[in-house]
C-alpha cells in the first residue's frame, strides 16, 4: 500500500459525507478523556499504568517507512514498554476492518486520510480521545468531539528540476508565464492531482464549491503545449524529463532529497494552495485502548511531533521546536501563509464526482 512516504492522499482517496457524530468526550487538560462512552475518566498517569499493563500497541496504515513512524514505534518500546505490530492498508480498508472485527478485535489504531474520519465516525467504530494538546490543534483538524484528529499535514506544492528550468517557479503566475511543461498526475483518478486542481482554484478566488478558476488555468496551459500526460511519479521524475511537478510537500520534500537537494527546488505557491492531512482513528473495540491513547498523545507530543517531521510530515502543532536538522527537512513556516484547508468535505465531495468529466472536456481535449 505505501512505498516509503507513498501518498495515501494520491491514491484514489474518495471523498464521502460527513456525518452525525457519536457521543462526545469531557474536556481536555491534564487528563485523558474517556476511555469509551460512559467509563471514567482517567489522568495520563493513570492511562499510561493501564497502557503499560496491556504491554501491546496493534496498528494498521501506520507502516515503519511511512512518515517515520518508526522512531515513534520505538519509542514506545523504550518509553513505555509497549510491542508493536502493524498490518499496512488503505483507509478504506482500516475502516472496514475494525467493523468486521468488532466481535474479535485485532487492531487498535489507525491513520487515515481526513476525509475518512467522518466515515469512520458515521460506521460507529471510533472512540474519543483528544489529548493534552487539544486546544493547540486547529478546528479544521479535529472532530470536536476527539473522534479523529490530524497528526500532520500536507499541501500542494511545486517540484522543479533546476537543471531544466533555471529559474523555479514560486506561485501560479510564475507557472503560467513559463515555458516548461508542467506534470500534475492523472486529475480523473488521483486524489493529489485532483487537490492540485482544488490548490489552484483557490489561488485564483475558487474553493471547493467553485473550481472554475482552476479548470480555466489548467485549460490555458493545456491550450499551449505545457502539461505533460506522464504519471506524478518519483521513477518518471527520476529519469531527469520532467520539469516541474505538483506534489504535496512531503513527497515534493522526500523526493528532492532523494534525487539530490541542490538539484530540485520545493515551494508553496504564494497565492495560495491547498491542505490536507492524516488523522488517527482509535477503535472503539480496541483490545489495547489504553496503549492506543497513549499513543495518540504520544503522537502530539513535541517528540511525536518531531518523529513526523523527519519523515517529511509537517506537524500539526505549529508550537513545536523542531531541532535545526528536522527543520532544514521541510519549508519555513511562512511559506504556507495563504494555504487554506477545504472548507466543507461534504461540498468538496459532490465538486469532485465531476472532475473527471470536467477535465476531459476543458483539459485532457488539447493535450496530445
Amino acid at each position: 500500500m505505501r512505498s516509503g512516504l507513498r501518498s495515501r492522499l494520491s491514491g484514489g482517496l474518495v471523498l464521502v459525507l460527513l456525518a452525525g457524530l457519536l457521543a462526545a468526550c469531557g474536556g481536555a487538560n491534564d487528563k485523558g478523556n474517556d476511555n469509551a462512552a460512559g467509563s471514567p475518566e482517567l489522568s495520563l498517569s493513570e492511562m499510561e499504568a493501564k497502557a503499560k499493563e496491556e504491554g501491546s500497541v496493534v496498528s494498521v496504515g501506520m507502516p515503519d517507512s511511512w512518515a517515520n513512524w518508526k522512531d515513534t514505534w520505538e519509542d514506545m518500546q523504550s518509553k513505555y514498554g509497549l510491542s508493536h505490530t502493524d498490518t499496512d492498508m488503505s483507509s478504506a480498508e482500516e475502516i472496514a476492518k475494525f467493523e468486521a472485527e468488532k466481535d474479535k478485535p485485532t487492531a487498535d489504531i489507525g491513520d487515515v486520510g481526513i476525509a475518512f474520519g467522518p466515515v469512520a465516525v458515521e460506521k460507529g467504530v471510533t472512540q474519543p480521545y483528544k489529548t493534552s494538546y487539544w486546544d493547540e490543534i486547529p478546528d479544521w483538524a479535529k472532530d470536536e468531539d476527539g473522534h479523529w484528529l490530524l497528526g500532520y499535514q500536507g499541501t500542494i506544492a511545486f517540484l522543479t528540476n533546476k537543471k531544466l528550468v533555471a529559474n523555479p517557479p514560486k506561485s501560479w503566475e510564475d507557472l503560467k508565464n513559463g515555458n516548461y511543461k508542467i506534470v500534475t498526475g492523472d486529475v480523473t483518478k488521483a486524489a493529489q492531482a485532483q487537490m492540485a486542481l482544488l490548490a489552484a482554484s483557490i489561488a485564483f478566488g475558487g474553493d471547493e464549491t467553485n473550481i472554475e478558476p482552476g479548470l480555466a488555468f489548467f485549460e490555458d496551459l493545456a491550450r499551449n503545449g505545457r502539461l505533460s500526460n506522464v504519471d506524478a511519479s518519483l521513477a518518471n521524475i527520476e529519469k531527469g524529463e520532467v520539469e516541474v511537478t505538483l506534489l504535496w510537500d512531503f513527497n515534493a520534500l522526500n523526493y528532492r532529497d532523494q534525487l539530490g537537494k541542490d538539484q530540485y527546488d520545493v515551494s508553496i505557491p504564494k497565492e495560495g494552495s491547498v491542505v490536507s492531512g492524516y488523522a488517527t482513528i482509535i477503535n472503539k473495540y480496541a483490545p489495547h485502548p489504553n496503549a492506543a491513547k497513549l499513543t495518540r498523545e504520544y503522537i502530539l507530543s513535541d517528540a511525536g511531533q518531531i518523529n513526523l517531521a523527519k519523515g517529511y510530515a509537517r506537524p500539526i502543532r505549529d508550537s513545536v521546536k523542531l531541532p535545526d536538522d528536522v527543520a532544514a527537512k521541510l519549508l519555513p513556516k511562512e511559506e504556507y501563509a495563504s494555504a487554506k484547508p477545504v472548507g466543507d468535505y461534504k461540498v468538496w465531495e459532490q465538486t469532485s464526482k465531476d472532475i473527471p468529466l470536467q477535465w476531459q472536456d476543458r483539459v485532457l481535449v488539447h493535450m496530445n
